[in-house]
């Protein structure tokens, strides 16, 4: 039997991502693109689902995403990640994004987004991760809002599931 791991705590799994928005990652009014910065939201997600899990992971599900303020070509995007809790085999990662102007020295938030992770063995197959300690009042806070997004997220996976199958029977 598999020994119990080691819990982690929410600062070890924080990320921080920056990067300077080109003329190949916009649309032609000098606006990053949206899948840019969802591609992004992934990645940074994803580092800090494998600091915390210490396995390979793959993303099952993104909240809602919603675009606030634009971020133009020449600024810096910053992206936060961490997990907010840990299930048995899946993390709910908190994802937010920012705009930064170097010049000006602005910065605001731009969107922000709860991915799901699974931790996935050598072979594809999910394994377990370590629980997650929430130390700060924030932290514990956000940890029982995810059960709650957890329960809405399966509800509605279910009902997708249930609608797929009816309608793709031949």
């Amino acid at each position: 039997m598999r020994e119990r791991q080691r819990g982690r705590t929410v600062l070890e799994s924080s990320t921080e991502m920056l990067e300077v928005v080109l003329p190949n990652d916009a649309n032609p009014l000098g606006n990053i693109l949206g899948g840019k910065v969802m591609h992004l939201i992934d990645i940074a997600g994803a580092v800090a689902a494998h600091r915390h899990s210490r396995r390979h992971v793959v993303t099952v599900a993104v909240d809602s995403l919603d675009f606030m303020y634009p971020i133009r070509v020449g600024q810096i995007i910053l992206l936060r990640a961490h997990v907010t809790r840990a299930f048995n085999t899946s993390m709910e990662v908190e994802v937010n994004v920012f705009l930064e102007d170097f010049i000006s020295g602005e910065r605001r938030q731009t969107s922000s987004a709860f991915v799901t992770y699974v931790a996935v063995d050598e072979h594809g197959q999910p394994t377990p991760v370590p629980p997650l300690i929430p130390r700060t009042a924030d932290e514990r806070r956000r940890y029982r809002e995810a059960l709650e997004r957890r329960r809405r997220r399966l509800a509605l996976a279910g009902r997708a599931h249930r609608k797929f199958r009816t309608h793709s029977k031949p």
